[in-house]
């Protein structure tokens, strides 16, 4: 009892007192989301936005999608017959479009030939969009010319244009030392601004803007220093180190961000310093006493310090959803642990990754990790739900894919076989969920174990890419040279063995091995065949440069091989051709792959067929598989990868001559 009123006191010294000390009250909740300094909903917000009575925040009339430190992004999506005046109420007085967006524009009277946006992407994104019956080819496209300016010039667009009404906008954003590019279908990317002199903390700097309002003549924004993390303005939370777990000791030392913290807060406030001191040499005793139980109060204080906005969950919860970690409830072994089957108290069944094992000094690395998948949003991605980092044990939870695997589908393990239009959708979905995690996240996230067995699917047979960042969290690297390569046999690709280089083009290997097995419902490996087919890519590439495809596409696709289905089929084929390429810089990227994938799956959707869209057709084709859900035993959820034994974890080329994957 005398330790939670200790602890209490300091959290109020700590918390309350020092937000007493602000004089302007500004609402930065709507909903469930809380926006950081300087943003907020009220009048005495800095930087104010809308907050719907649903709980949606909206920049002027907008959907916000996401806030960082120096952008603003929201969705803009595809409309017709939308004033072109609607794009100047998001040039505000502190925010405004950036240049590195695409204004998709209609009715014009020019049309520009400088968009930075190819034409074939935005037909290709907005092919089945027509208004007014007209095609989208009459969509015009503007983007900045001049590379001096950070924002796109609103009375340029129109003069130049001539254009009557705002379709939507496409945003493209490049990483720095990389060559990475984001590009953000239907938003719209503004950058933010205060007004004024530079008001930043202590360990920050002050980045100067020039925005394009008439009489403005300074803005900033405030970012911290390397090493800092925070907000960074004077008027907010500031910046602390990033070394979030610290010993309560080290606050006198000065190593801890919480002394910054606490001396830009209090200020002069002898009396709440001096507290504070004997407060903390009084909980670094308790802490002596109490290290256990005080590790797993650490562990998730770190969490919800760190920003982490899932649900935490202690260990006694994991070991009651699992039946203690039962073998009975065992879905898979992977790589990276093992996945079993839980129920949450709320009846939600959930896939429950415990990883192997690592280094209990690594938590903090396990954090920063774990908020980036948290981050990670797609819907062709499996969803983080939870976490647990209790007892020198790190676990995830995932949602349950209730329809197994596309490997267990293709090779007759669940049902009699998937029709060609449900395996091109699912090619479709999990070409755009890497080209995502490949160009959309920063640092990108290379999943490194692309396989069938790691593409699930829900109950619509909708593709979900699981254990994407895992490889991140099984081993970090200190650079991107590997003295091991990772990965399973048949999908490992070469150039990569052989140079232990990781790249965005070795995941585009790994899935044109899965096009090939979509297309022939081959394992990817097996010794019943000759000795130079026993790897399935080796034998595609060769029946493939031969034109010999026919002799390996799939019995069961071979039974209605319509004029179409025969036809996509072979761009396909000549798309995983083109991804087998043993030179890495021959492949296509990704986001190349998804761009030519949906495009022959819309060529399918213009003909008149039965099976017009597979993505809303998918439900009654097959017999449900959730039927039987308490039992257990025939699910599959986030990872069920062929299981290695631990002596041979990362099997080499001579060790896959041993071995046969499931």
């Amino acid at each position: 009892m005398k330790t939670r009123l200790l602890i209490n006191l300091i959290l109020f010294v700590t918390i309350i007192l020092p937000c007493s000390t602000s004089t302007t009250t500004c609402n930065q909740t709507c909903g469930e989301y809380n926006l950081p300094f300087p943003f907020g909903f009220s009048s005495g917000c800095q930087i104010q936005l809308n907050c719907s009575s649903n709980g949606t925040i909206l920049a002027a009339d907008f959907p916000v999608q996401s806030v960082t430190g120096d952008t603003i992004l929201i969705n803009l999506p595809a409309m017709c017959d939308r004033p072109v005046e609607s794009l100047r109420r998001l040039f505000t007085s502190n925010y405004a479009p950036t240049s590195n967006n695409a204004i998709l524009l209609q009715n014009c009277t020019t049309s520009s030939s400088s968009c930075f946006i190819p034409r074939t992407t935005v037909q290709t994104h907005f092919e089945l969009l027509h208004c007014n019956n007209q095609r989208n080819d009459s969509i015009s496209c503007y983007s900045e010319t001049n590379n001096a300016t950070a924002f796109i010039d609103y009375r340029n667009l129109i003069r130049t244009s001539g254009c009557t009404f705002l379709f939507s906008g496409i945003s493209m954003e490049s990483f720095e030392n990389s060559s990475s590019v984001s590009m953000d279908i239907q938003f719209v990317r503004m950058g933010w601004w205060l007004q004024g002199e530079c008001r930043c903390s202590e360990n920050a700097r002050c980045v100067g803007v020039s925005p394009p309002i008439e009489g403005v003549t300074a803005a900033y924004r405030c970012q911290c220093v390397e090493g800092f993390e925070g907000d960074g303005f004077r008027d907010g939370l500031g910046c602390r180190r990033e070394l979030l777990a610290c010993n309560p000791s080290n606050y006198l030392s000065g190593q801890c961000g919480g002394t910054t913290r606490v001396g830009v807060l209090i200020g002069g406030v002898a009396a709440g310093a001096s507290l504070m001191i004997g407060l903390t040499l009084i909980f670094c005793c308790i802490r002596k006493r109490s290290k256990l139980r005080s590790r797993s109060r650490k562990s998730k204080q770190l969490c919800k310090t760190a920003g982490i906005t899932i649900p935490i969950y202690t260990y006694k919860e994991m070991e009651k959803a699992t039946d203690f970690f039962s073998d009975k409830r065992t879905l898979g072994i992977g790589a990276y642990g093992t996945v079993y089957l839980g129920k949450l108290n709320n009846n939600d069944w959930v896939a429950i990754k415990k990883i192997r094992n690592r280094n209990s000094d690594s938590v903090e690395q396990v954090i920063n990790e774990i908020k980036l998948l948290s981050s990670v949003s797609h819907p062709n991605l499996v969803r983080l739900l939870g976490c647990s980092i209790e007892k020198e044990e790190q676990i995830l939870l995932y949602e349950f894919m209730p329809n197994g695997t596309l490997s267990q589908h293709l090779h007759r393990e669940k049902g009699s076989g998937l029709p060609w239009p449900v395996r091109l959708a699912i090619a479709v979905e999990t070409a755009q969920a890497i080209s995502y995690l490949h160009n959309a996240m920063n640092p990108p996230i290379f999943h490194r174990d692309i396989k069938s067995s790691n593409i699930l699917l829900d109950h619509n047979y909708k593709s979900k890419v699981a254990d994407f960042g895992l490889s991140r969290l099984g081993m970090i690297e200190l650079s991107h040279i590997s003295t091991a390569p990772q990965g399973t046999p048949g999908y490992l690709d070469p150039d990569y063995h052989q140079h232990f280089h990781l790249s965005d083009k070795s995941d585009v290997y790994s899935f044109g091995v899965v096009l090939i097995e979509i297309i022939t419902g081959l394992r990817v490996v097996d010794f019943n065949r000759c000795q130079n087919e026993v790897n399935l890519a080796n034998l595609a590439v060769d029946r493939i440069g031969r034109g010999c495809l026919d002799e390996i596409i799939d019995p069961f696709l071979g039974q209605n091989l319509d004029s179409w289905t025969l036809l996509s089929v072979e761009k396909v084929a000549e798309l995983a051709f083109r991804c087998l390429a043993f030179q890495r810089d021959m492949r296509p990227s990704m986001m190349e792959v998804a761009i030519e994938l949906e495009q022959i799956r819309l060529s399918g959707l213009s003909d008149e067929k039965p099976f017009k869209n597979p993505e809303f057709n998918r439900i009654g084709l097959f017999m449900s598989s959730t039927s039987s859900m308490d039992t257990g035993t025939d699910f599959s959820p986030v990872s069920v990868e062929d299981s290695w034994r631990s002596d041979q974890s990362s099997p080499s080329s001579n060790s896959l001559l041993n071995h046969v994957a499931r």
